[in-house]
């Protein structure tokens, strides 16, 4: 058999799984029909800080059980202390599971979690993040391993001989993944063994989690996750809806289906830090920086530490003999921060691209020109060389793509009735990323192709994406692939995270379809009844491979209009060019950009979780409150990108396309609306009662 390529890769293919969505038949993770199931609704704690004393039933028609730490089962420690659900009676913050009520029906249930009668201790508690907060530490590493701090040069005297500076502090509020379909589980067991219908970004790692906290073999747990309504980070690992489901099903005796509701999204399943930066600029007088510091102060819980890498963006993006950054945690008794689309890379582009904005009006420069002028060779702080970097193409591209040329360098000089006109740009990068995974591609005598791996699609498509992987690894049409993912039962594969999913699962398919094509050569015969399979694990490969240096770039560029009476902001334009390697699938990864863009515009102007700092509670948990753009805040929007080859990140030349698009596009909102109305907002989001009284 001698394969015939088909060129799949490149094309605009449909979503292969988009009428099974459109017609309600793709099953999420409460919609499996599982017979004698039970619904389970949690208590959460209404303190900040404390502990339990008692916790009793109170409504106890149809329920089946009330679990809290006083008669849970036992769990193993792990290294997430959040599964660590209902083992003590310590609360660490508002809003963590104190109990579980578990019933008949889903009213049942709901019921019978509101009439709980609990006896607490409640103790003074600490929830609010400030620049001087007495408790800043510096963590060990950043997420998720990066230096906390580094330094070279001397900034300080620098920046005291620099014909420019700019000294200024961007904040950004905490903000909360509100994936549409929330985080949820149907757990049932099988003798020894559990079955897992659950929302995750990456059943192998949720399968190994879960084995260790209920103290089973990896063998023993089966997660299934077909389908995902969207993660954005908030499902890369268990979630304790799948410790609680498992655990009430061991006790009830039955399966049991456990969804969290909307509410409970913004404390037990993490949310993107607040953040407090102070970003100084030294520059000489014709605009190449000589120093770049970037100190960030965040939080994190006194459950776990996690370290959002901030500032770690600077150290790749402007060339500066003299630099430095730092980040600095409280622990607060507040839920855990976790990972939220771009990590990072979307709060700490925000003032790194905001500053220079800023550094570009003190020097009277146009900042794409300033920006070229500080284009470095290699990495900024170690030296080692791009595998590939063309971020001034995209600042060129994206330039002349919006119309760039002409911009007045002043703001407030474009009024069209009621509205002032600005425009505003800022660039973006992602590191590439790869993990590994293991796929296993068979083909039968009518040359039908399986592909088998553990893989999920959360909604980007990467299904669709394999598909094509494989159509063209194996020279057959598409419609002769089939793909079988999301089922931790099938080859070891990485979560759905860090822009990665394509490239590392793409990797190892391609493998694969590279040892089966070796196998077909050297076939004397028709393939087998049964069909010829080959597996290829990415792991020595990747492993092998150098990270430093590989990293997709962009650059956004915006519109908007001001209201001159009310301060409304409008978006008029959003236009994001992008240098990401091989685009396997244009339809689908202009998907991507433009929703990374629009999630980067609620972070501009639309989402805050605003913090109750006397209870320790996010006041508007519910998306009546927490406001994200809908389909009429986007006026024009669009994606463009260059063709660029690098197959030194993988086989495939695929940097990465998920996250990307919100790194930068906020910063660009922002520093048009400055160039509109001349009212330089650093404290995020720009509503209107920042604007009002300066306009």
């Amino acid at each position: 058999m001698t394969p015939t390529r088909t060129a799949s890769i490149g094309t605009p293919v449909a979503r292969i799984e988009g009428p099974l969505k459109v017609t309600g038949t793709a099953r999420y993770a409460v919609e499996y029909p599982v017979e004698n199931v039970a619904y389970a609704w949690v208590v959460q704690a209404p303190i900040a800080r404390g502990h339990v004393v008692s916790i009793e039933p109170g409504d106890d028609d149809g329920l089946l059980a009330l679990l809290w730490h006083g008669n849970a089962p036992r769990l193993e420690s792990g290294d997430d202390p959040e599964l660590q659900v209902l083992q003590s009676p310590r609360i660490s913050y508002r809003g963590q599971v104190v109990a579980l009520a578990v019933a008949r029906t889903l009213e049942a249930a709901r019921r019978a979690a509101q009439s709980v009668r609990m006896e607490l201790v409640e103790e003074e508690h600490d929830a609010e993040l400030t620049p001087d907060h007495p408790g800043l530490y510096t963590p060990e590493k950043v997420n998720p391993a990066f230096p906390s701090d580094t330094s070279a040069g001397d900034v300080d005297a620098a920046l005291a001989a620099a014909a420019a500076t700019v000294d200024v502090t961007y904040s950004t509020p905490a903000l909360h993944n509100n994936p549409m379909e929330p985080h949820a589980t149907t757990a049932m067991w099988v003798g020894d063994d559990l079955v897992l219908y659950d929302s995750n970004q990456g059943p192998s790692a949720i399968a190994s989690q879960v084995a260790k906290v209920f103290s089973l073999k990896r063998s023993q747990i089966h997660v299934i996750a077909e389908h995902v309504g969207g993660g954005f980070g908030s499902k890369g690992s268990a979630r304790p809806n799948a410790i609680l489901a498992a655990m009430a099903a061991r006790v009830v005796g039955t399966p049991v289906r456990l969804a969290l509701p909307r509410q409970a999204l913004f404390t037990m399943v993490g949310h993107r830090t607040p953040t407090i930066q102070r970003v100084r600029l030294g520059a000489s007088a014709d605009g190449k920086l000589t120093a770049i510091a970037h100190d960030v102060v965040e939080q994190t819980s006194r459950l776990f530490e996690f370290a959002e890498q901030t500032a770690v963006v600077t150290r790749h993006m402007y060339a500066a003999p003299n630099r430095r950054t730092s980040h600095r945690l409280a622990r607060l008794d507040m839920p855990t921060p976790r990972w939220m689309r771009a990590p990072g890379e979307a709060p700490g582009m925000v003032a790194l691209e905001g500053a220079l904005d800023e550094l570009a009006v003190s020097l009277g420069i146009d900042p794409i020109e300033l920006r070229i002028r500080n284009e470095p060779d290699v990495e900024p702080e170690d030296g080692t060389p791009f595998s590939s970097r063309h971020y001034v193409e995209c600042l060129r591209l994206g330039a002349s793509r919006f119309g760039w040329a002409g911009r007045s360098l002043e703001p407030r000089q474009r009024r069209e009735g009621r509205w002032w006109v600005g425009t505003g740009m800022a660039g973006a990068t992602y590191p590439s990323m790869v993990m590994p995974s293991t796929a296993t591609v068979r083909i039968d005598p009518e040359r039908r192709v399986e592909v088998t791996l553990a893989a999920v699609d959360i909604g980007t498509g990467s299904r669709t994406v394999l598909h094509q992987i494989a159509a063209d690894g194996m020279g057959v049409p598409l419609e002769n692939v089939t793909v079988r993912i999301g089922d931790s039962g099938l080859t070891r594969a990485s979560i759905a995270g860090g822009s990665s999913g394509s490239a590392s699962w793409g990797w190892a398919i391609d493998g694969a379809c590279r040892l089966l094509r070796e196998e077909l050569s050297r076939l004397t015969g028709p393939v087998p009844p049964d069909g010829l399979s080959a597996t290829f694990d990415t792991t020595p490969d990747v492993k092998s491979r150098e990270n430093s240096g590989k990293h997709a770039f962009g650059a956004h560029f915006a519109e908007v209009r001001v209201d001159a009476d009310t301060g409304e902001v409008r978006v008029s334009r959003l236009l994001g060019a992008y240098a990401v390697g091989r685009v396997l699938n244009p339809r689908t990864a202009r998907s991507q950009f433009i929703g990374g863009m629009t999630m980067g515009m609620g972070m501009a102007l639309h989402e805050e979780s605003v913090l109750d700092a006397s209870t320790g509670d996010w006041v508007n948990h519910d998306l009546a409150e927490y406001h994200v753009p809908v389909h009429a805040d986007v006026e024009s929007i669009e994606a463009v990108w260059i063709d660029e080859e690098d197959l030194s990140v993988n086989p495939l030349g695929v940097k990465g396309i998920g996250e990307i698009g919100i790194v930068g596009s906020p910063a660009a909102i922002v520093n048009a609306v400055w160039h509109a109305t001349g009212v330089r907002v650093r404290d995020l989001p720009v509503r209107l009662d920042k604007l009002l009284g300066s306009l």
